[in-house]
């Protein structure tokens, strides 16, 4: 018994110079508290989007915009079953994110981003006005739901690029694809009407 004691209190003596240093763990930081909240995980928002943190406001929007961001209140974030990826923990738990804003209302977009926004991306506007975005690409909630907010921010710096001015060579290229068009509309239409023509039955 003494003798266990004293091979213990001897390990317990030598550790410092039989075993290396422990290093800390590179990713810790990502597992830290964020505000003196509990536990989040890494794939969190306050993680994704570290410049966003607060209650009031989220992911910023384009460079083009920097003073300008999401406001949380204003977009409806949902969450149901996906059929991406994640094997059988799809069937268990609601991976794949909704987001949804009235776009008419969205006074934090500026008036011809919206309008423009409304005619390119009508299909994805429901009858209340509402401009719906959907990700599954990922087994993890929050990642599915940066994606959606990442495919809001491509949307809106997609519409507030200026209008790209075309060249006289362009225009003159469009001219003539329109000149073409119509001659061949024009020569179909002769061919249909001699087609025609050609099936009607003499009564006399």
């Amino acid at each position: 018994m003494a003798a266990a004691w004293c091979l213990r209190w001897g390990l317990s003596r030598a550790r410092p110079w039989l075993l290396p240093p422990s290093t800390p763990c590179p990713r810790r930081h990502l597992h830290e508290k964020v505000d003196g909240t509990e536990f989040q995980s890494i794939y969190s928002l306050d993680k994704l989007y570290p410049e966003s943190r607060g209650l009031a406001t989220a992911w910023k929007v384009p460079v083009s915009r920097k003073g300008r961001v999401f406001v949380c209140d204003r977009l409806t974030i949902s969450y149901c079953r996906s059929s991406g990826p994640g094997g059988q923990n799809v069937n268990k738990v609601n991976s794949k994110a909704e987001v949804r804003f009235h776009l008419a209302t969205a006074d934090w977009i500026a008036e011809p981003v919206r309008q423009k926004m409304a005619i390119t991306h009508k299909n994805k506007i429901n009858k209340s006005g509402e401009l719906i975005l959907t990700s599954e690409c990922s087994r993890y909630q929050f990642r599915n739901l940066a994606d959606c907010l990442q495919k809001i921010r491509g949307m809106i710096a997609e519409a507030s690029q200026p209008a790209k001015e075309p060249s006289k060579e362009d225009a003159v290229l469009k001219r003539i694809r329109i000149e073409n068009m119509n001659r061949e509309r024009l020569r179909q239409k002769r061919i249909n009407s001699a087609i025609k023509t050609s099936r009607r039955v003499d009564m006399d």
